[in-house]
């Protein structure tokens, strides 16, 4: 190719993105979703079709999970022969059943195909058994056996999370030879980062990234380019800890193997940083009392019906504080303006140990707090919750006198506060570490935990200092 060749490939290849600008820049905003609703009233397929076509299918199923069932039913209904697999990916698993239950069977088979096998594998995880017979007959035959076969494999594992789709080449190939074999090919995957090298029996033995293939030349061994370390992945190691994997060391894909070393699959950085997300998002609901299946979209006898168990034990846990403050029913009746500061003390002491509680389950999940550090760590919130009071102590000791006039008030409001800040400091860290030891989700119940052990603290130490120093 000569210069000016290699420059008219380079201006055609360079003003492409610039052709397709009005679709990649397009996005879901309010004027979009009010075109394509009220397409959807006028039940006009080709005004719906058109107000849809520049968005990303990321973007149709945002469009889709906004809107209401009845809404949603409608717009399925219209526009069905548009949505392909790309879509059903995308949307949230709380609303996807019921679009694929209102597609047209030939329209959810074809969708099904384009899929590669782990995008098929996560929709069939929440689908009826019915639903996933009709799926997995409409594939064909060798990707049908790839899905059931990673199906086999425990729920939340590697092999579920897996692709079976890998471009694996023999270890002792030149880089030309795995051109030429990548040229030719009649098949490969959309998206694939690494060339794998396996021996005689299949077991991955390197991965030589794609940027190297086409940067060496011909003769060149593909093991003098592989990566230096290579990280496989058992097929039944947990997802969890395959995203913790691709995060700490940096991964692009991972070869997944299975009980004898054989190359079954591959997981790449997309799939892997979704369970990242999906963990972070799971502790953030924990942490509040909300389950994993709650979404926008659910009607309101849903939302209660999933919030309300914990509420009530919210309720039995509260009652504690109630019940210390019973304890000191006659130093209330003699200093009225105690119940006004019981408040005070308490919620402070709540948000503090929420604080505490929210880093230490972060730190849970990326490992950075493990047995190691544990007792450094439990010192370092010890000394941080002595700080904090004895701030907070001075702040409100001062304000106590200065309002009311009465210098031990402040005192007992500033003791209080002291003592509530460390009892939530270590709470927020000792809850989660405990729980973690006993094999439970550390954002499990834990911001319940440490609210009550907040709230009570801050009751007892306050009327108690009061009852002390007042009475």
């Amino acid at each position: 190719m000569n210069d000016d060749e290699r420059n008219q490939t380079t201006i055609a290849e360079g003003t492409q993105p610039q052709q397709n600008g009005s679709e990649t820049d397009a996005v879901l905003d309010h004027a979009r979703i009010d075109l394509a609703l009220e397409a959807v009233d006028a039940g006009d397929a080709r005004a719906l079709a058109a107000a849809l076509e520049p968005l990303h299918a990321a973007d149709i199923a945002d469009l889709l999970e906004q809107i209401s069932p009845s809404e949603r039913r409608a717009m399925v209904a219209l526009y069905a022969d548009q949505i392909d697999g790309d879509i059903l990916s995308e949307l949230d698993d709380s609303i996807r059943e019921d679009v694929i239950e209102s597609l047209p069977r030939e329209i959810l088979a074809e969708a099904m195909r384009e899929l590669d096998t782990d995008d098929v594998v996560d929709i069939l995880e929440d689908l009826e058994h019915r639903d996933q017979a009709f799926i997995l007959q409409s594939l064909e035959s060798e990707d049908r056996a790839a899905v059931e076969s990673a199906m086999a494999y425990p729920e939340a594992s590697a092999g579920r999370l897996m692709q079976s789709e890998t471009v694996s080449m023999p270890q002792d190939w030149t880089v030309g030879q795995a051109i030429d074999y990548l040229r030719n090919a009649e098949w490969l995957p959309d998206q694939f980062y690494h060339v794998i090298l396996v021996d005689e029996r299949h077991r991955p033995q390197g991965n030589v990234t794609l940027g190297r293939v086409l940067a060496a030349k011909r003769d060149v061994a593909l093991m003098d380019i592989a990566e230096e370390i290579l990280r496989t992945v058992e097929a039944t190691e947990d997802e969890a800890e395959v995203a913790f994997l691709f995060n700490k060391y940096h991964l692009i894909s991972a070869p997944v193997v299975d009980e004898a070393g054989r190359l079954v699959g591959v997981i790449t950085i997309d799939d892997a940083m979704n369970v990242l997300d999906e963990e972070h998002e799971e502790d953030m609901l924990r942490l509040s009392g909300v389950v994993m299946e709650a979404s926008v979209s659910d009607s309101a006898l849903t939302t209660a019906r999933l919030r309300l168990p914990w509420l009530v034990v919210n309720l039995f846990t509260a009652s504690l504080s109630a019940v210390v403050i019973t304890q000191f029913e006659a130093t209330i009746e003699s200093l009225v303006i105690l119940a006004a500061l019981m408040p005070i003390v308490a919620s402070t002491g709540g948000i503090a140990g929420t604080q505490s509680l929210a880093v230490a389950v972060r730190s849970l999940a990326t490992r950075s707090l493990t047995s190691a550090n544990a007792r450094r760590v439990v010192w370092r919130e010890l000394g941080a919750g002595l700080l904090n009071g004895i701030g907070l102590a001075l702040v409100l000791g001062l304000g106590g006198w200065l309002i009311f006039g009465d210098l031990v008030l402040g005192a007992v409001l500033g003791m209080a506060m002291i003592c509530n800040q460390i009892v939530a400091a270590l709470g927020g860290v000792l809850v989660p570490l405990t729980m973690n030891r006993l094999g439970m989700d550390p954002a499990l119940a834990s911001g319940t935990f440490v609210t009550t052990l907040t709230d009570v603290m801050g009751f007892f130490a306050f009327l108690g200092f009061a009852t002390i120093f007042l009475l």
